[in-house]
């Protein structure tokens, strides 16, 4: 009998081991939602990515430069929302034209300097994964 209830412990206890596991596996596959500064700048992170793959021919991030990204920004700029007026236009100079005109849309200002301001942190990050360190020459 003793066996048995020895058998039953043994049994109960890797069985909470088992939901213990499972919980912290469950925990990994839920991380805490980001907040939308971390969001936006993860989507700018997988954008730029895309835009990099999808160059002919692809570029690998190792081998992203400065005009890559240079690239990357005059690329975004086509999906602006803010109407610039060209020296030509009639309504250039006027902070709220009266009627509709043929200027292109582009990026704000503010969203490629946060975009850039973003991305700074990125560029260190890759720098450091380039420069060669004591443990890759081993």
């Amino acid at each position: 009998m003793m066996s048995i209830n020895k058998g039953k412990e043994i049994a109960q206890g890797s069985s909470r081991s088992v939901a213990v596991v499972v919980t912290a596996a469950a925990d990994q596959q839920n991380p805490p939602p980001l907040s939308r500064y971390e969001s936006q700048k993860r989507q700018d992170w997988i954008t730029f990515g895309q835009y990099l793959r999808n160059r002919r021919p692809p570029v690998a991030l190792s081998q992203c430069n400065a005009n890559h990204v240079l690239d990357f920004l005059h690329y975004l700029d086509q999906f602006g929302k803010t109407k610039v007026h060209l020296q030509g236009c009639m309504y250039f100079g006027q902070p709220e034209p009266p009627g509709p005109c043929t200027c292109s849309l582009r990026q704000a200002w503010g969203s490629l300097d946060a975009l850039i301001g973003d991305s700074v942190p990125l560029t260190k990050r890759m720098a450091d994964l380039r420069r060669p360190t004591l443990s890759r020459m081993l």
